[in-house]
């Protein structure tokens, strides 16, 4: 587990904890909000290990987060005490992970039956309301993460707000989200909110590098995922190159009367739901909703033919921007010689109102045939 001067990439974040810890002034709820894979989880660990250490120590920042004065001081865990030892190897009992995936060890069989889209009340109210209330088992105090705070039901939100408003002594709630705006006005109010900024490129390359990431398909997964070291492996370990790979090429290949990819692409959209839901069964035993995870297939491969499509306008542009599809930027060129700004500007746009009839449940074939038309000639939605 690492420690807050370990963390990379997010100083002003740690500086301004780093601070109100200085100051005294550490709120009982914070709000962790940004991307996927950089950083939320970690630093709401490296937290909760300081806030539940027994022997904190104070040391000079020397130049260690560069957004503090060398002679700034930190504030920072032992790693000696039984609760330090504790959390590094997973077991404190005053350190609770909440997410909706609980739902499988819930003590009422009927939440545990149920295919969990949202983190429900009976979930919030079993792994974070009651323990809240019970006394930390090593005195010190408790720390509560929730991971996708904002699939907070609306009913478990307004349960959570009370205990929010007025935390037991020593109680301490982290809410990790990409999405802070989904969260209820009056949740986000009684937070700390802490925005994560994107990780730099060079150094999410090199982390993808380490993972065994072949060096083309890691430089792309930095550009595309904006900075995400989680989500570029998460999305590489699920065989996604490949698939943008073959993506871009049936673009390209539109150009030359080829067709009938709207099939291919609701085929593929198929087969990442299932192994989706496999996946969640294996890993967590949850059971991942299939059309929940078709949706979020079918997001990701818009968004993937949606980024191939502003290239192609970053290119017919000459804009100043690199590429994030510079490993086919031949393929991209084509795309770019076949359609104008204007068609490609609302290619994007209607590639963006496909994904939001996904979410409606209209047929996804009926959808992806019209995605394939709109990408041929910029034709309009036709349902």
């Amino acid at each position: 587990m690492l420690n807050f001067i370990d963390i990379v990439g997010q100083d002003a974040v740690l500086s301004r904890l780093q601070r109100n810890l200085a100051a005294e002034r550490l709120h009982h709820g914070f709000l962790f909000s940004g991307m996927r894979g950089i950083g939320r989880r970690t630093t709401a660990e490296a937290l909760a290990k300081l806030l539940l250490c027994e022997n904190r120590q104070i040391a000079p920042n020397a130049g260690r987060v560069s957004y503090l004065t060398d002679d700034e001081l930190l504030e920072l865990p032992c790693d000696e005490c039984e609760s330090c030892t504790l959390m590094e190897a997973g077991t404190h009992t005053d350190y609770h992970y909440v997410y909706k995936e609980l739902a499988q060890y819930h003590d009422d069989a009927d939440v545990r039956q149920r295919k969990m889209q949202m983190l429900s009340l009976p979930v919030v109210k079993q792994f974070l309301l009651d323990p809240a209330d019970r006394a930390p088992s090593r005195g010190v105090g408790k720390v509560f993460v929730i991971r996708e705070a904002e699939l907070m039901s609306l009913d478990a939100q307004n349960a959570f707000l009370k205990t929010l408003e007025e935390p037991p002594p020593g109680v301490t709630m982290i809410l990790l989200t990409q999405k802070a705006e989904n969260l209820l006005p009056t949740t986000r109010s009684r937070c700390s909110a802490f925005r994560f900024a994107p990780l730099p490129e060079p150094f999410v390359i090199s982390k993808l590098l380490d993972g065994e990431i072949p060096g083309r398909e890691a430089t792309f997964w930095a550009r595309y995922t904006g900075g995400s070291i989680g989500l570029g492996l998460e999305m590489s370990a699920a065989g996604m190159y490949e698939i943008k790979c073959g993506m871009i090429e049936d673009l390209a290949a539109l150009g030359a009367g080829r067709s009938g990819f709207g099939d291919a692409w609701a085929k593929t959209t198929d087969v990442l739901a299932e192994a989706e839901v496999s996946r969640a069964k294996k890993e967590s035993g949850a059971n991942l909703s299939k059309a929940v995870a078709s949706r979020r297939a079918a997001s990701g491969m818009l968004l993937l033919l949606a980024s191939a499509h502003l290239d192609a306008i970053t290119m017919a542009t000459g804009m100043d921007r690199p590429l994030v599809h510079d490993d086919q930027k031949a393929e991209i060129s084509s795309i770019a010689g076949r359609l104008s700004q204007t068609q490609l500007a609302e290619i994007i746009e209607q590639l963006s109102r496909y994904e939001q009839l996904l979410w409606r449940n209209v047929s996804a074939k009926i959808v992806w045939e019209n995605v394939a038309l709109t990408c041929q000639s910029a034709a309009p939605l036709i349902l």
